[in-house]
C-alpha cells in the first residue's frame, strides 16, 4: 500500500485506539483486532502496517470468511502443481506474497480446525508447506488478524483453538462501534461527503440541519461502513448542494439518543465539536459566517478548529487572507501547547 485513508476522530474512545495503534506498530508481534462489523478493522491493520518497520513491504489482505473452504488453504499457503484438480501450475499463497510485510487475516474466526493448526505453526516458527508439497517454507511476515466473532465463546464451543487465540491476541485492539464515538459521527460524515462529492464531480457541500439531527440520533448498526455508504448514496441522490435526511434514507427512523457524559469537560468538547461541524456545514465552510453565528472571534475559531482536528473541514478555496491568518494562529497555538492528536 502506498497510502492509507485517514482515520479520523476526536472522541476519547478513538483517542485510545490511536494510542494503541502507535504502540503496537513498533513491534513485530501478532495483533488481534476485534469489534463489530464495519468498525474499520482493515483500515486499522493498514494504519499499523504503514507505521511499522515493515512499511516498505507488502500489505496483503485476505478475507477468510469469503473464500470457499476447499480453496482457502491454497489461498493462504499456496499449492504445488498437481496438488488437486485444476492445479496446473505452482502457486504462492498469501503468506509468501506477504514476505517482508504484513498479512491481514480478516474473519479469522471462520478458519477450519485444520487451517488453525497450520496457522498456529506459522506463528510459532514461521514455517509451513504448500498444499501437495513436502518442502518446508520459511517466511518472514507479520500477522494481523481480525474478527467480529466472540473467540472466547468459540473456544468454549470447541470451534476455535485456545492456543491459537493466545498466539494471535498477544496484542489486542478493540474497535468501538460508531454509536460510542460521540461527535466523531458528524466529523466523519463531513470527510466522507467531501470525498464522495469530489469523486462524483457533484457540487454538494453540506448537510441540512435535519440531516445532521438525523445522523446524531441514528444508532448506526453498520458502523463506519454504513455511514460511508449512506453518504455516498446521498451524494448521488441529492438534488441541490445540501444533503437531506431523505437523501440519507434516515427520515423514517425512530430516533433515540442515549448520551452518556462523563465530565463537564467531555460535554463541552462534544457540544463544541457538534456546533462547529454544523456551522461549517451550514455555511459551506465560510469561516467569517461561522465565527459570526457562533459569536466568537476568528482567532478563537481557528484555535478551536486546530484543537479538535477540524482544519480538514475548511474548504481549500477559502480566501488567501483567511488561510494565512488561520495558519498563523494555528502555528502559534502549536507553539503554546501540543494538542492531542485526533487524526491518525
Amino acid at each position: 500500500m502506498d497510502d492509507v485513508e485517514e482515520m479520523v476522530g476526536t472522541s476519547s474512545a478513538m483517542g485510545a485506539v490511536f494510542d494503541l495503534i502507535r504502540r503496537v506498530a513498533t513491534t513485530d508481534m501478532p495483533v488481534l483486532l476485534t469489534g463489530e462489523t464495519g468498525t474499520g478493522k482493515e483500515l486499522t491493520a493498514q494504519a499499523i502496517h504503514v507505521r511499522s518497520l515493515r512499511k516498505e513491504g507488502p500489505f496483503v489482505p485476505i478475507n477468510c470468511g469469503a473464500i470457499p473452504e476447499t480453496l482457502l488453504e491454497s489461498e493462504l499457503f499456496g499449492h504445488e502443481r498437481g496438488a488437486f484438480t485444476g492445479a496446473v501450475t505452482k502457486k504462492k499463497g498469501k503468506l509468501e506474497t506477504a514476505a517482508g510485510g504484513t498479512v491481514f487475516l480478516d474473519e479469522v474466526g471462520d478458519l477450519l480446525p485444520g487451517l488453525q493448526v497450520k496457522l498456529l505453526r506459522f506463528l510459532q516458527d514461521g514455517t509451513f508447506e504448500r498444499v501437495g508439497g513436502r518442502e518446508t517454507i520459511r517466511v518472514d511476515a507479520r500477522v494481523i488478524a481480525a474478527t467480529n466473532v466472540d473467540l472466547k465463546a468459540a473456544i468454549s464451543a470447541n470451534k476455535f483453538r485456545e492456543d491459537l487465540y493466545y498466539r494471535l491476541g498477544v496484542l489486542h485492539i478493540l474497535l468501538p462501534p460508531l454509536r460510542a464515538r460521540g461527535e466523531d459521527t458528524l466529523l466523519m460524515a463531513m470527510v466522507f461527503l467531501r470525498r464522495a462529492a469530489t469523486a462524483s464531480g457533484k457540487l454538494v457541500f453540506s448537510y441540512t440541519l435535519e440531516a445532521v439531527d438525523a445522523m446524531r440520533a441514528y444508532s448506526w448498526p453498520g458502523n463506519v461502513r454504513e455511514l460511508s455508504n449512506r453518504v455516498r448514496r446521498a451524494v448521488v441522490m441529492a438534488e441541490g448542494d445540501e444533503i437531506t435526511a431523505r437523501d440519507l434514507d434516515l427520515v423514517t427512523e425512530d430516533h433515540h439518543t442515549a448520551d452518556s457524559l462523563h465530565s463537564l469537560k467531555a460535554a463541552q468538547r462534544r457540544i463544541e465539536v457538534e456546533l462547529l461541524v454544523r456551522a461549517i456545514s451550514l455555511h459551506h465552510g465560510n469561516l467569517t459566517r461561522v465565527a459570526r453565528d457562533l459569536e466568537v472571534s476568528r482567532s478563537t475559531l481557528y484555535r478551536k478548529l486546530h484543537a479538535y482536528g477540524l482544519e480538514k473541514l475548511i474548504p481549500s478555496n477559502i480566501s488567501s487572507s483567511s488561510s494565512s491568518s488561520s495558519s498563523s494562529v494555528i502555528r502559534k497555538s502549536k507553539r503554546m501547547s501540543a494538542a492531542r492528536p485526533v487524526v491518525l
